[in-house]
């Protein structure tokens, strides 16, 4: 089913900093952060068991599990499986490193086959405290995690979780299913299967205004010719954009910092916000349905409704493309 379809509004929620990702985050300030999203009307909602070792979901859940259920759409994660025991090594996550050091003890398997997607399935509904999930995204098997046997992981998942995902669409359980990865590779080569097909998939920090060449050369045109959607996750590049350090999960380069600052001084000279412009960047391509920005504190909730909703002048736009910071390839809102 079209992700269209599904989600209720442009403006999700998305939870990876309730694993604590980065830092530890008091528990009062993660569930009002997330009641702060309910009362603003926000209706979608996006978590996965890795987000701190099922702490993100545990988080949701105590809000969300007290709402009645036909009134917002949820999506998690398959792809690793919270075991009740203590994680005894340093958890190994490729290029992303101590991403969620500070998340729940719990060690984690790191499986994409049918056996292992129903135990994650389940595991997060635990959790949560809800009785079903409405999208479910296969996570992570891409190069950033898996190095050279990436390859290897995309194949496990497509003979497991694809087969499982699938059948349990067409048995109407969930409505639709994709990838959530960081890297577009992985979606392409599953856009490219004959069977089975996703309904959309959440591109990580693939289509922002700091990195969004790559995206738009294969995959956005790929995506666009099979009507298969896509939800933004990490629009302000792991928070860069948004007067954070961090890019691609790590410190910002010098590179970032220099191109930020030039798209910062665009944003100040047309008196608009530099999270308005990474919003409404993202959501400028016709395939895409959603974004779904993290937050760690209420008042950020109230930043990105505005920011969705700032008038952005088409000048903004028109100047943007003149200083090359967007390519020529990228849609631009209201068709500037």
């Amino acid at each position: 089913m079209s992700l269209q379809k599904i989600l209720p509004g442009k403006l999700g929620f998305g939870t990876a900093p309730l694993g604590n990702m980065f830092r530890a985050i008091p528990d009062e300030d993660a569930l009002a952060t997330v009641e702060a999203a309910w009362d603003q009307g926000i209706r979608y909602y996006d978590t996965a068991p890795f987000y701190g070792a099922g702490l993100a979901e545990q988080r949701l859940g105590k809000v969300l599990s007290t709402k009645p259920r036909d009134s917002y759409v949820l999506s998690t994660k398959v792809g690793r499986v919270i075991l009740d025991e203590p994680e005894t090594d340093v958890p190994e996550f490729g290029e992303k490193g101590g991403l969620f050091e500070h998340g729940n003890p719990n060690k984690m398997l790191h499986e994409w086959t049918a056996e292992a997607t129903e135990r994650s399935i389940e595991g997060s509904l635990k959790r949560m405290g809800v009785d079903r999930f409405d999208i479910v995204w296969v996570h992570d098997i891409a190069q950033d995690f898996h190095g050279d046997v990436w390859i290897q992981k995309f194949e496990e998942a497509r003979t497991g979780a694809f087969r499982v995902l699938s059948r349990l669409r067409d048995e109407g359980v969930i409505k639709a299913w994709g990838l959530g990865v960081n890297r577009t590779e992985p979606i392409e080569m599953t856009l490219a299967l004959d069977e089975p097909k996703p309904d959309g998939f959440l591109l990580a920090g693939r289509y922002t205004l700091l990195d969004h060449e790559h995206a738009l050369q294969r995959l956005l045109p790929m995506a666009q010719e099979q009507n298969v959607d896509m939800v933004v996750g990490g629009p302000y590049s792991s928070g860069v954009l948004a007067g954070g350090a961090h890019f691609e999960y790590q410190q910002a380069p010098p590179a970032v910092i220099e191109r930020v600052g030039k798209l910062k001084a665009l944003a100040e000279k047309h008196g608009i916000s530099i999270k308005a412009a990474a919003l409404q960047f993202s959501l400028a391509h016709p395939v895409a349905a959603a974004v779904v920005p993290g937050a760690t504190r209420p008042s950020r909730i109230a930043e990105d409704i505005a920011a969705l909703n700032e008038t952005v002048p088409a000048a903004f736009w028109h100047d943007l493309r003149a200083a090359s910071l967007v390519s020529p390839a990228a849609p631009l809102p209201n068709g500037a």
